[in-house]
């Protein structure tokens, strides 16, 4: 990303492991962020909201979107496609916002083949205990797809070595507020450069001045 553009935080995790409520006091509390909004081929879960939590798709929409290159990435999991449309990351891109994407392992890979600027963050469940407490008190799935996303989830930790950051969601508003941390570090580390060259700008003038 280039300058006047906003930095594109990629945040993956297990299912079940507090994300979404982690992402969301985030964005209460910290101005200047959007949440780009992925595509889905999977049914809407109870409370939520065609546009705000997921474009929810059809398959073949879906399909007809990957044929047309709309996707700067897409995976399959759990027998359900989820993608990124390259459209949502530019306009807010250009809106100089700071976007919170929310992706899979698979995606993120795929984005971080692509750009070198991203900040990637993985968040973890305490234990595979409480990870599993989790997914039952939600009450959304059979116990035989719970078992399927524990095993989902020790593939997808396995690859949080390659990520920036690593938050362990043990307490939310602990994790909050190492979120918050990091995204006021890469926005304090993107502006050094414009920072420092404006202050070398202006002291190169005063010194020029005082020796004229």
């Amino acid at each position: 990303m280039g300058k006047g553009q906003g930095i594109l935080f990629v945040i993956s995790a297990p299912s079940g492991a507090g994300k979404t409520t982690l992402l969301g006091k985030v964005m209460e509390q910290v101005a200047g962020l959007s949440f780009s909004v992925s595509h889905t081929t999977r049914g809407p879960r109870s409370g939520e909201r065609d546009g705000k939590d997921y474009h929810f798709v059809s398959l073949g929409a879906f399909q007809e979107m990957i044929e047309k290159g709309e996707f700067i990435e897409w995976a399959e999991v759990l027998g359900n496609r989820y993608g990124t449309a390259l459209r949502n990351l530019q306009k807010l891109h250009s809106e100089e916002i700071d976007i919170l994407l929310d992706i899979d392992t698979q995606g993120a890979r795929k984005i971080k083949e692509k750009t070198e600027s991203a900040v990637f963050i993985f968040l973890l469940p305490p234990s595979p205990e409480t990870l599993r407490e989790r997914l039952l008190s939600r009450g959304l799935d059979s116990s035989e797809t719970i078992e399927r996303r524990l095993a989902n989830a020790w593939r997808e930790m396995k690859e949080a070595v390659w990520y920036d950051y690593v938050i362990v969601n043990q307490e939310v508003e602990e994790a909050v507020e190492q979120l918050k941390a990091i995204i006021l570090a890469e926005r304090n580390r993107k502006q050094r450069t414009s920072i420092l060259q404006e202050k070398l700008k202006q002291w190169e003038e005063s010194h020029g001045e005082n020796h004229s």
